[in-house]
């Protein structure tokens, strides 16, 4: 009896132990009673009740990543390509996702191929070539409202690769060697272009600055001339001054000393003097020394008339 005690209680702890069950943060689990759908458990400790209640499946409520296949697809213009996609998803009812659908990952891409082909075939090649955001947009449209009967949001659509044949592909490659061979002829020519237009402005601007300095240089020489005309006509009107000036001098200096007749007469034979020494080889002199005493007196009249009125140097 104590050894049949013994097992009964160990029993009794090994089913309550296993009627514990706790729920990690976002994960649930669907609980059904008797094989029918009892509740949904959240994050936390719970009890069941053994042999009776049972856990139907634990539902990860974080965000999710269907990684599909390359699919198949043929585009509006017939052309064969391959396409693969990715699906970001989440389940927002454990209860949907575990009884709405059998299989949900696989329905959900089942359903991305189906979509995938309706859209594309709507497309022609260039146009499914640029249009990623637009197929990506219709697919998310479309699945999200799908799977709403399963649980289950889209969050996102991404399509990954989209692979032309082979030939195609060739034939892009070249089509993109030409464009890339065109813009490299263009840029050349438009670099050709500026460094010509650059050229030709640096000539111009140097024939301008040389003719401004060709311009400077003649303004400068004209000034420098005219300076030395000025110059040389202040010299000479100071040397003219400074002759009348001695002439003046010598005239009052005469006046002050009172010269007469005798004084002017010796005066005149000096001066014949000096004529007599210079080179000419002719002399008119007066025949008599009448006429000097004349020269004389003039000369003194001249004295006389200075006397009454003051000479004024005369100045340019």
């Amino acid at each position: 009896m104590p050894i049949v005690l013994i097992v009964i209680v160990v029993l009794v702890v090994i089913v309550c132990i296993t009627c514990i069950k706790i729920v990690p943060q976002a994960e649930t689990m669907v609980i059904e009673r008797l094989g029918s759908y009892l509740t949904t458990w959240g994050n936390g400790l719970h009890f069941k009740l053994p042999f009776i209640d049972r856990v139907r499946a634990k539902v990860s409520l974080k965000e999710q990543v269907a990684d599909f296949p390359p699919q198949p697809v043929i585009t509006k213009d017939n052309v064969t390509m391959s396409i693969d996609s990715v699906i970001f998803y989440k389940v927002m009812d454990p209860r949907l996702y575990c009884y709405g659908v059998e299989n949900p990952i696989m329905a959900i891409e089942n359903l991305t191929a189906t979509t995938l082909r309706n859209i594309i075939g709507d497309l022609d090649l260039d146009t499914t070539l640029v249009s990623r955001d637009t197929i990506n947009a219709q697919m998310r449209a479309i699945l999200d409202e799908a799977t709403d009967a399963w649980g289950i949001k889209v969050n996102r659509v991404e399509v990954k690769n989209i692979t032309p044949p082979a030939a195609i592909r060739e034939a892009m490659e070249k089509q993109m060697k030409a464009e890339r061979e065109k813009r490299e002829a263009v840029l050349l020519a438009e670099g050709q272009k500026q460094s010509a237009i650059t050229v030709a402005e640096g000539e111009k601007q140097a024939q301008i600055l040389a003719a401004e300095a060709k311009k400077q240089m003649i303004i400068l020489a004209a000034e420098a001339e005219k300076e030395r005309q000025i110059r040389e006509a202040e010299g000479e009107a100071e040397a003219i001054r400074n002759v009348q000036q001695a002439t003046a001098d010598g005239i009052r200096a005469v006046r002050e000393a009172g010269a007469d007749s005798a004084v002017l007469t010796l005066q005149s034979f000096d001066a014949l003097k000096v004529v007599a020494n210079g080179k000419a080889t002719k002399l008119i002199i007066p025949s008599d020394m009448q006429a000097l005493a004349g020269m004389a007196a003039s000369l003194k009249e001249i004295v006389t008339d200075y006397k009454d009125n003051e000479y004024e140097p005369v100045e340019k």
